[in-house]
């Protein structure tokens, strides 16, 4: 059957090296990991050493300098191979914070290293258990004390920190009630997780319902050197929401790969699957949720490249980031339950891969944002209608 992504021949090269790459870890690769729970590094690691996770460093530290369309790119075909980029996608996006507002002497200390693989940059600690989506409310602090801060607090929802060797930590530095705007106060460091220079840092997984290595995280007087500071102490939250935009549009892609990968199987199925000595694909009642879903994954794909677009040449793209998540998030889950239902009992079969693809997509309702955050943002920022929190 011919390839249903229109968008194949732009950036063909880089889709096809990236699916034969993908291709050397087949269902069978995955399902297993899905067994023991266990993490892909062999299939991280072949995606560090072809340099696809280095597509945003800067050429000068060793990167291949891409844009934001092409990163989108990649991680798309990582999950229309059937792959869950999820296991990597965070030094895409967490890249953005040390790239833009890191000291020259810190991209010169990690971004080569992160390029080469040396190093991993792949978690990234935000969410509390009691604070949520509400970031200016984030309780972790960091007093500074000389050449050092002390953290102490609780993260949740903290991934592949068994996996990496730097993470990102925003706490607040000043007391909210010391501050004029609750957005001021919060500040970024790069944390070596390789060097834990005192203090105390313990770490809990947390099981979940994908293969997804997640963590809660918690600082009993844990020290950072004061040079792991990234930009201005108490300007930390710009930095983060920055690199939001990114976030959402790299997320979007992973979605429409989900969503194109889902519409593949389910229409190759139908077409196999004889029952009543016809393929099921020749009853309209099979095919025409396919092809809605199809339309769907269609309309979402326009907007992430539009989206995209716009943060390549450095213009607003805060709403259609936003917008391109919430769209590829639902046409991904929508594609997901249709390739389900397509196959019937066997959809829920972990050889035919379909459950747990489906498991993963769920994901994006609700993560890196849910889709009423979204919705609100648009309705306060674009609509310009009253702030409903």
């Amino acid at each position: 059957m011919n390839e249903i992504n229109p968008h194949f021949g732009e950036h063909a090269e880089l889709r096809r090296s990236i699916r034969e790459l993908c291709a050397r870890f087949p269902g069978e690769y995955w399902q297993k990991l899905e067994e023991k729970s266990s993490y892909p590094d062999e299939f991280v690691r072949a995606l560090t050493e072809a340099g696809w996770l280095a597509a945003l460093i800067p050429e000068e530290y060793g990167g291949s300098g891409l844009g934001l369309t092409e990163a989108s790119v990649i991680l798309e075909e990582i999950n229309r191979s059937g792959a869950n980029s999820g296991a990597c996608h965070a030094q895409m996006y967490i890249m953005g914070t040390l790239l833009r507002h890191g000291s020259a002497e810190q991209k010169r200390a990690y971004l080569p290293k992160i390029a080469s693989g040396e190093l991993r940059l792949q978690s990234f600690a935000v969410t509390e258990p009691t604070t949520g989506t509400d970031t200016t409310n984030t309780k972790t602090f960091a007093e500074r004390k000389g050449d050092r801060y002390i953290v102490n607090g609780q993260k949740v929802w903290i991934s592949r920190m068994q996996h990496t060797d730097l993470m990102l930590l925003l706490a607040r530095t000043t007391p909210m009630n010391e501050v004029a705007r609750r957005t001021e106060g919060l500040s970024v460091f790069l944390v070596d997780l390789r060097a834990r220079n005192g203090g105390q840092m313990r770490v809990r997984p947390i099981r979940n319902m994908v293969n997804h290595e997640t963590n809660e995280v918690f600082f009993d007087n844990f020290e950072i050197p004061a040079q792991n500071l990234i930009g201005e102490e108490g300007k930390g939250l710009r930095y983060i929401l920055d690199g939001m935009n990114a976030e959402r549009i790299l997320i979007a892609a992973e979605c429409i790969g989900d969503g194109y990968w889902f519409i593949d199987r389910a229409r190759k199925y139908a077409s196999e699957r004889i029952v009543f000595n016809r393929p099921i694909a020749q009853n309209q009642g099979v095919q025409f949720p396919i092809a809605r879903a199809y339309a769907n994954v269609l309309a979402a794909d326009l907007v992430r490249y539009e989206a995209a677009a716009q943060f390549d040449n450095s213009k607003p793209c805060g709403a259609a980031a936003n917008v391109a998540k919430l769209l590829a998030a639902d046409a991904s889950w929508e594609a997901a339950n249709v390739c389900l239902q397509t196959h019937g009992g066997f959809g829920f079969a972990a050889e035919y891969d379909v459950e747990r693809k489906f498991r993963e997509t769920r994901l994006y309702q609700v993560a890196p944002i849910s889709t009423n955050m979204i919705l609100s943002y648009l309705a306060e920022h674009v609509l310009e209608m009253p702030r409903s929190f």
